[in-house]
């Protein structure tokens, strides 16, 4: 396997090095935090607000995926997608820059979340068109790598400068704002020049909406009677709603423990540091050992963080642990995290891609969007049934493990399906 990235290659992966500053600035930590608060200031539901925000987006993702995937599939439409949703996320960044009505900028996140997300499908999908099935998982891994490096480590490190050192908290969240759209577009400039869609499907005489629907029905059938495919998704509809609930709990659980803020936050940034080289090392493993190996490995350290987790709030709950001693365990679970978090997103992607039918991708991809978003459900509700029956934090995080060993069952299930791919 040759070891030099292509043009191609290079400017795919630029890509995640470019959307990776809306994950981090928009959705997760800078503006987030300005937005609930200005909207506590007034009703006192920023959070409430907040999380419906993010349903609507989630949920019309949800529902449009098979549909966007089916017509970016025919010939000339993947790229025309690709531009209409990311003009849309970018407009509406922008837009939420400009504005202070609330309400107003609950409407700009929502149009941007779904114009971030539209187009995350649609460059996952666009793997197939781009590498070969042998330098997938080094292509993918690559990509998560300089997502974190790029899009979530720099220009957040700027906007905690801004944040800092100016006096109005008001302008230096929306100069992030702007920082954030300057960067996804230069870096988006590559992919959009340089990346072609190289597998397509004609359309068919007719009607387009009644082909587009017979399409997806299809595909619905293809992965039913496709095992590998099915074994695999129902896998990843476990294990990765895992490991998004371990993301998204983090911090909550850690201050629920009454754990420092501050050091959650270098905490995690750690995480995002820890989780570049090992996204490599990843990918270069893969070839090495197979893709379902390494995601069965990382499936297995993410049982170990939780069940660390676990002893962290046991120990808080039950006296036998001091908060600056749980601290220190929360920076392991950290770096823990770190070492599997980049691997088992990049080779799930990867490896979905070696699956598919890659004229076809996209609306493949749609379904496996599908399910990591309707699995982002399950675990911070099981999260909270476990901490309304019980009154304990620690045995909520312990709960998350049921996650993963059901999404370790359905890939050993998968690998017993799947001898070739690999």
């Amino acid at each position: 396997m040759k070891n030099k990235f292509t043009k191609l290659e290079k400017s795919w992966i630029t890509y995640d090095w470019a959307n990776s500053v809306y994950a981090t600035i928009m959705m997760a930590a800078i503006f987030p935090v300005y937005f609930t608060s200005i909207v506590n200031d007034i009703n006192g539901k920023g959070d409430m607000w907040w999380a419906i925000g993010t349903f609507i987006a989630t949920l019309t993702m949800a529902v449009l995926a098979p549909i966007l995937g089916a017509v970016a599939d025919y010939k000339g439409m993947k790229k025309k997608l690709l531009i209409a949703f990311l003009g849309l996320g970018l407009s509406f960044t922008l837009f939420n820059a400009i504005t202070d009505n609330w309400r107003l900028m609950l409407v700009g996140y929502v149009f941007s979340f779904i114009g971030f997300l539209g187009s995350s499908l649609i460059y996952d999908s666009f793997i197939t068109d781009i590498t070969t099935k042998e330098r997938m998982d080094k292509v993918s891994s690559w990509g998560y790598a300089m997502g974190y490096f790029g899009g979530s480590t720099i220009p957040f490190l700027v906007a905690i400068g801004l944040i800092m050192t100016l006096e109005s908290k008001t302008i230096a969240v929306k100069s992030s704002l702007i920082i954030a759209v300057v960067w996804w577009t230069i870096f988006s400039i590559p992919m959009l020049i340089n990346v072609k869609q190289k597998y397509y499907t004609e359309k068919a005489p007719g009607n387009i909406v009644v082909n587009t629907f017979k399409n997806i029905k299809k595909t619905m059938l293809d992965i039913w009677s496709d095992k590998k495919v099915l074994y695999f998704l129902l896998a990843y509809f476990f294990y990765i709603d895992g490991v998004n609930t371990v993301i998204s709990m983090a911090t909550a659980y850690g201050a629920s423990l009454g754990l420092d803020t501050t050091g959650m936050i270098l905490a995690l940034l750690v995480t995002q540091l820890v989780a570049i080289p090992f996204a490599i090392l990843f990918g270069r493993l893969a070839y090495r050992f197979g893709s379902l190996n390494l995601i069965l490995t990382a499936v297995c350290v993410y049982i170990f963080i939780c069940i660390l987790g676990f002893v962290m709030g046991l120990g808080i709950e039950e006296g036998f642990l001091s908060i600056s001693e749980a601290l220190i365990l929360f920076w392991i679970l950290a770096i823990l995290v770190g070492t599997s978090q980049g691997g088992i997103q990049a080779l799930s992607r990867s490896y979905f891609g070696k699956l598919v039918p890659p004229e076809r991708s996209t609306e493949y991809f749609g379904f496996y969007d599908i399910f990591g978003k309707f699995a982002a459900i399950l675990g911070p509700g099981l999260y909270g049934l476990v901490k309304a029956l019980t009154g304990r934090s620690s045995l909520s995080i312990l709960a998350i493990i049921i996650l993963f060993v059901t999404g370790a069952f359905f890939i050993i299930v998968n690998k017993r399906n799947n001898r070739l791919v690999d």
